[in-house]
């Protein structure tokens, strides 16, 4: 597992709050604020560093640490990904962040998160400086050739990150700067970046093993890299980026040319990693029905994880999302228009006649993945006494909440996010979860695919396939789709099993934008639900809770402002 590494008899955790290597490394942390600055030491400088087995270890431990900062629920301090998109809304803050500029359409250069940027970018430097002294490392050969595979892994992670956030961004290569250096800052084409990306993973995937086991279980992985290979590739083939960018022709932040065949690439490089038969989706509809899907969210080793961060015991979802009533709610909260986008358990959309949705008992007979997801009124969970008990979000016949966890009290919607947690865990607990945050896992790749392979050849069987086996997995009765679908039925198809099976994995921020559907689904009137009861008698009504607002600017992020400040040639984002 690997919570701990054990090489050369070096142990490191990779938990962040306790990780060994931010103690010993401190020659990683940045010496000024330029996310290329030459780093500061104490009594140690890379010869000490990398001429040690067990610090050089621990310098790649260390690069792992921030591996999932873009999908952290509580990124923004009072939300994630999720909040600054139409799937949750923002906590309360006493300050504007940048979750609530982007549900506000406020964002700009000057306010926004500079994590996209100056933390991807101290990873690449990081993982420079190791390819750069790793030969000389008293480690042996075998061991030192997985190293470097781990970081190139790595590395295109941290550029496939900033390559989503921004468009084309500047490409390194191997440079190591130091402060009195010229630091390029001009922005290489989209192009470039993608075939940069898919090269290192390509390099990485063929030097690794296809899956990682006991002690190195959840490093980087063959698997990984091709899974990274084929979600950079479905970006790439997008309609945002593939020759209908926000600035059409504009070689940075997209393809100036539109070809088909790029969803070929992305369906062949997804098709890849499905058929090395490494991985499945956890199923068990035995327990009860969709019972896999939450599953597989508490299982630190499975078999659909390709890539996880790995932590130690914690709650860090459980204080996000569980209600105040458990110490949490520190994140967002969802929208009623992601609860209306469960379908029935019967697979039919609720605004469908034959789906017997039944508006006076609205989450009656829905698709397993909505409780499993969404916390509501009456949602049993389990408090820090070890008793799961009813959580009261609902408002009594004088318009007062029963709780703190009330509608308008706890919640601005009238849902907690249940995605994830764990049913034994609550966040007022002493004792946390082994769950490990998922960042790419077979279900993705599955409709992937799906999407990919729509796209280029239609809605051949294999795309029925590999969706009806995440229906299947969710527990619909029916799971198969109706037969004769067209491309663009499909496609609705697909795009909704992504917006319910990935919620708050931090895709549906991104797949808005890559769809360049954004315009529509961040530019609307958000609700929520409150549920009143007076003895047997239950009433459910909507309530407006927030007016989103979308500028076509916001279809890429903004560069920092104090970025492009200091470097004139780094070109910002179009209608920054």
């Amino acid at each position: 597992m690997l919570t701990r590494i054990n090489v050369m008899k070096m142990k490191s955790t990779f938990a962040a709050p306790v990780c060994l290597c931010i103690g010993i490394l401190t020659l990683a942390s940045c010496g000024k604020k330029n996310f290329l600055d030459q780093t500061e030491t104490t009594n140690l400088n890379e010869q000490t560093v990398f001429a040690d087995s067990a610090r050089t270890v621990a310098f790649l431990t260390n690069i792992y640490l921030d591996i999932g900062f873009a999908e952290n629920a509580t990124r923004f301090e009072n939300g994630g990904l999720d909040a600054a998109c139409d799937e949750a809304e923002p906590q309360k803050s006493a300050t504007v962040t940048t979750s609530v500029q982007f549900a506000t359409g406020t964002v700009n250069p000057s306010i926004i998160s500079a994590d996209a940027w100056n933390t991807p970018y101290t990873n690449i430097r990081k993982v420079n400086q190791l390819l750069k002294h790793l030969p000389g490392s008293p480690i042996p050969s075998y061991i030192r050739n997985v190293m470097a595979a781990e970081a190139r892994f790595l590395r295109a992670w941290y550029y496939a990150d900033l390559l989503k956030h921004y468009g084309g961004i500047p490409i390194l290569n191997d440079s190591v700067y130091r402060v009195e250096d010229k630091i390029p800052a001009v922005r290489n084409s989209y192009k470039e970046c993608v075939d940069y990306i898919v090269s290192e993973c390509e390099a990485a995937a063929a030097a690794l093993p296809l899956v990682r086991i006991r002690e190195d279980y959840g490093r980087a992985s063959g698997g990984a890299a091709l899974a990274l290979k084929a979600r950079v590739l479905l970006f790439a083939a997008s309609p945002l980026f593939n020759g209908n960018g926000i600035v059409p022709g504009d070689a940075v932040t997209g393809y100036p040319d539109k070809l088909p065949e790029r969803w070929k690439l992305a369906a062949d490089a997804a098709l890849a990693v499905m058929n090395t038969a490494a991985y499945s989706l956890n199923e068990d509809n035995t327990t009860a029905p969709g019972y896999g899907f939450y599953k597989v969210f508490t299982l630190r080793v499975n078999t659909e994880y390709i890539l996880a961060k790995m932590q130690g015991g914690n709650r860090e979802l459980e204080t996000a999302w569980q209600p105040p009533s458990r110490n949490g709610a520190k994140g967002g909260f969802p929208y009623q228009e992601f609860v209306d986008a469960f379908p029935m358990a019967n697979g039919l959309v609720i605004t469908d006649p034959a789906s017997g949705y039944n508006a006076a008992d609205p989450y009656k007979n829905r698709d397993p993945r909505l409780a499993y997801s969404v916390i509501r009124d009456q949602t049993l969970l389990i408090q820090n006494t070890g008793l799961k008990e009813p959580v009261n979000i609902y408002l009594g016949p004088d318009g007062k909440g029963a709780s703190q966890d009330a509608v308008h009290a706890g919640t601005p919607t009238g849902y907690y996010t249940n995605k994830m947690l764990d049913e034994n865990i609550a966040a007022n607990y002493i004792h946390g979860s082994q769950r490990c945050f998922p960042l790419m896992r077979y279900a993705e790749i599955l409709l992937n695919y799906a999407e990919a392979q729509n796209e280029y050849a239609g809605p051949v069987q294999e795309v029925y396939k590999a969706v009806e086996l995440v229906r299947k997995r969710a527990g619909l009765s029916p799971y198969e789709l109706p037969a004769a679908l067209t491309k663009d039925q499909m496609r609705e198809t697909i795009h909704a099993e992504r917006r319910i099976e990935l919620a708050f994995e931090g895709h549906r921020f991104w797949d808005v934008r890559r769809w360049k559907i954004a315009a529509q689904t961040e530019n609307k009137q958000m609700t929520g639900m409150e549920v009143k009861r007076n003895g047997g008698t239950v009433t459910y009504t909507t309530f407006p809770v927030r007016k989103h607002n979308f500028r076509d600017a916001m279809y890429l992020w903004a560069i920092p402002q104090g970025e492009t400040a200091k470097s004139p040639e780094l070109k910002q984002n179009p209608s920054w």
